[in-house]
C-alpha cells in the first residue's frame, strides 16, 4: 500500500490544517507552518518541538528583528496511524551527529525539518521538508534586488541534507525531499525575477548527491496559460504559487519541487494539485506524493 505524503507551504493559515485531515494522507511536509488550530491539534502529531524549532539550540539575537520568523517553520507532521514517525531533532551545525541517530545538524533558521518514516508494510525512508527562505543582500552589496535571493537558503538545505548521504552509490539511500524552494527551474535569462545561473547550481548539487528531480511536471498538474515569461511554450513546469494580485486560475510560477534518491525515485510519484478546484486554502497548492510499497 502506498504512503501518501503531502508537501505544502500553508502560509501560517489555519484552514490548510483542516484540509490536510480531509485528504486521507499519512504524512505532511509543511513549510511556513504555525501552530495548528485547537480543533486539529489533537488529531495530528507535529512531533517534539526540537524537530522543528531551531530556537531550541540557536541564539535569540534576531528576536527583535524578525519576530514573524518565530512561528513559520518547516515541519514533518504525522497524519495517520499507517506509519510510525521518528523525528530528528535540530542541533547546531557544528555538532557531530555521527553517534546520535535522533539528531540532525541544521544551518538555516526554519529552512528544514526531517524524520524517518516507517510504514507498516514497507521499508522506511527519510522525509525532508524544505523551505528556501528569501535572504536580502548585505548592505555592502549595493544591490537593488530588494526581495533577496533564495539560492543561499537552498544551499544550506542541501548541505544539511547531505549528512544523510554517506555513500557515492545513490541506491543505498531512501530519501524524499520536497517543499518550497522559491525558485522556478527551467527559466531562461529573460525572466527578471530569476537568478538563473545561481539557481542552476541548486539543481546541479542535488543531482551530484544522487537526488533525482521529480517535478511535478506536466501532465502531473496543469500548465500556466499563457506561458510565463522566461519559459518555453512547451515547458513542463506547472504553477504551484500565486501572488496576492493573482489567484489559482492565473497562477504562473512553479516554486514547489520534489526530489528522491536515485533508484528510490522509481517508487515515488508526485502531482501538483493545482487546478482551481484542488488548489486549497493557501497561496501555494499542494503536492501529492505517493511512495509505493514494496
Amino acid at each position: 500500500m502506498a504512503v501518501v505524503v503531502v508537501s505544502w507551504n500553508i502560509d501560517k493559515r489555519h484552514e490548510p490544517w483542516r484540509q490536510l485531515l480531509e485528504m486521507d494522507a499519512d504524512v505532511a511536509l509543511l513549510q511556513e507552518a504555525g501552530q495548528p488550530p485547537p480543533d486539529v491539534a489533537d488529531r495530528i502529531d507535529t512531533g517534539p518541538r526540537e524537530h522543528w524549532d531551531s530556537h531550541v539550540w540557536n541564539s535569540r539575537w534576531y528576536g527583535d528583528r524578525w519576530p514573524h520568523l518565530h512561528e513559520r517553520w518547516s515541519m514533518v507532521v504525522k497524519l495517520s496511524d499507517r506509519v510510525d514517525v521518528e523525528w530528528f531533532k535540530q542541533v547546531s551545525p557544528i555538532c557531530d551527529t555521527a553517534e546520535a541517530e535522533d539528531e540532525m545538524a541544521v544551518s538555516g533558521i526554519g529552512t528544514i525539518a526531517a524524520a524517518l518514516i516507517k510504514p507498516k508494510d514497507a521499508p522506511p525512508f527519510i522525509a525532508v521538508s524544505m523551505y528556501a527562505r528569501w535572504t536580502r543582500p548585505h548592505p555592502h552589496a549595493n544591490s537593488r534586488w530588494f526581495i533577496g535571493y533564495a539560492d543561499g537558503s537552498a544551499h544550506r538545505i542541501i548541505s544539511d541534507l547531505s549528512a544523510f548521504i554517506g555513500d557515492t552509490d545513490p541506491g543505498t539511500h531512501r530519501i524524499l525531499a520536497a517543499g518550497d524552494l522559491n525558485m522556478a527551474f527551467g527559466v531562461d535569462d529573460d525572466n527578471p525575477q530569476a537568478l538563473t545561473a545561481r539557481e542552476r547550481t541548486v539543481m546541479d548539487r542535488m543531482d551530484a548527491l544522487g537526488m533525482e528531480y521529480l517535478g511535478p511536471r506536466y501532465p502531473a498538474g496543469r500548465r500556466a496559460s499563457p506561458t510565463p515569461r522566461g519559459l518555453a511554450p512547451d515547458t513542463p513546469n506547472v504553477p504551484t504559487y500565486h501572488t496576492r494580485t493573482r489567484n489559482p486560475e492565473t497562477a504562473e510560477h512553479q516554486l514547489d519541487h520534489a526530489f528522491a534518491s536515485r533508484g528510490f525515485h522509481d517508487s515515488v510519484k508526485v502531482r501538483a494539485l493545482n487546478s482551481v478546484e484542488e488548489w486549497g486554502a493557501s497561496d501555494h497548492c499542494r503536492l501529492r506524493i505517493e511512495v509505493a510499497g514494496e
